[in-house]
């Protein structure tokens, strides 16, 4: 990368002075606006680079440090959502989705992997809102999180006031004020209850979600889909009357889109599962699920793969070219799969 920067810097310079020595009177002027719209595509280029994965464990040492090797439960999980939304704010080029300058409003991929990352971090907040963080359905709400969840569920594409960031980081802020008291041993009132049925209702939630990115990703080649919508049930009824038959395929200009913020969730997934590992690895053990989710990880990580294209291919399913959205659907719907034996697993006795 440098490399090529430095390559880059060098034929800008020749152009300047061909342009100064140029004898059009417009020749100065016009070699500036090249070389600034130069700078901001290679700007987009660097900003459109997506983060790596980061250790979990390591994290979660670093945002809770007064517990040293005596991590309390739930750490992990809130540590992650912290990272997780941090990430979003401070990576390279910092948040994208609400800029109207260049060259970020030229931009699309990362904005779309900032929404995927940014459903799973809504989710996981409130889950721990909602259940995690609660004994019974008649318990009271955490003080923080109270605060911490709707404000990540603020618009994402708000550029002034207030700003998706200054809101951001007031969730942010919350969140950190929640997991600085999990570490507190003389305060009871700030708890996370790893019980199999918390991360069960948590992962009905990711299948949802799975199972919707794995279809938008498979309509990138266009299909006829027979109408299940009632199907199970012969007393169902819906307010509005549809086809037998749908046909389904998301628009070329979209191709990109989907498959970004597909992989933008499934890297937060990723990172989040890991979590969970560590801190509900007593009733996985008890269970039996830890192959299982194991399993789910592995999946998840071949959707981090890579790209070698410039651009996101779409050829048809059996046909010379690849299709990156169809492959990204095979690893999405392989982990959906195993999310689905994993409830199973939890919800036996």
């Amino acid at each position: 990368m440098q490399q090529y920067l430095d390559q880059t810097i060098q034929t800008s310079k020749r152009m300047l002075a061909d342009f100064k020595n140029s004898e059009y009177p417009l020749g100065f002027a016009g070699g500036l606006v090249v070389l600034l719209l130069l700078a901001l595509v290679i700007l987009g280029i660097y900003w459109s680079n997506e983060p790596d994965n980061f250790d979990v464990q390591e994290i979660t040492r670093e945002l809770a440090p007064e517990t040293g090797s005596n991590i309390t439960v739930g750490s992990h999980t809130t540590a992650t959502a912290i990272h997780l939304m941090e990430t979003l704010l401070h990576k390279r080029g910092g948040y994208l989705s609400n800029d109207v300058m260049p060259p970020s409003v030229w931009l699309d991929n990362i904005p779309n992997w900032e929404f995927g990352v940014l459903v799973q971090a809504r989710d996981i907040t409130r889950a721990l809102r909602n259940d995690l963080s609660r004994s019974q359905s008649q318990s009271i709400e955490d003080e923080d999180l109270i605060i911490a969840e709707p404000l990540f569920h603020f618009d994402n594409a708000s550029w002034l006031f207030p700003a998706t960031e200054s809101e951001y980081q007031k969730g942010l802020d919350a969140l950190h004020r929640y997991l600085k008291r999990l570490q507190d041993p003389s305060n009871p009132e700030a708890q996370f209850f790893a019980r199999a049925d918390n991360l069960s209702d948590w992962l009905g939630q990711v299948e949802k979600r799975l199972g919707s990115l794995s279809q938008r990703l498979s309509a990138s080649v266009g299909q006829t889909r027979i109408n299940t919508d009632l199907a199970g049930d012969s007393a169902a009824e819906q307010s509005t009357r549809t086809a037998r038959e749908i046909e389904i395929k998301t628009p070329w200009m979209e191709l990109d889109d989907v498959f970004y913020e597909a992989r933008g969730a499934t890297w937060a997934l990723l990172h989040l599962l890991k979590a969970v590992e560590a801190d509900f690895s007593a009733i996985l053990q008890k269970k039996n699920a830890l192959i299982s989710l194991r399993q789910i990880i592995r999946e998840l990580e071949s959707t981090q793969q890579a790209i070698w294209s410039p651009v996101i291919m779409n050829g048809t399913g059996f046909g010379m070219f690849a299709n990156h959205s169809l492959v990204m659907a095979s690893y999405i719907s392989r982990a959906n799969a195993a999310v689905i034996d994993l409830r199973q697993l939890l919800q036996q006795g």
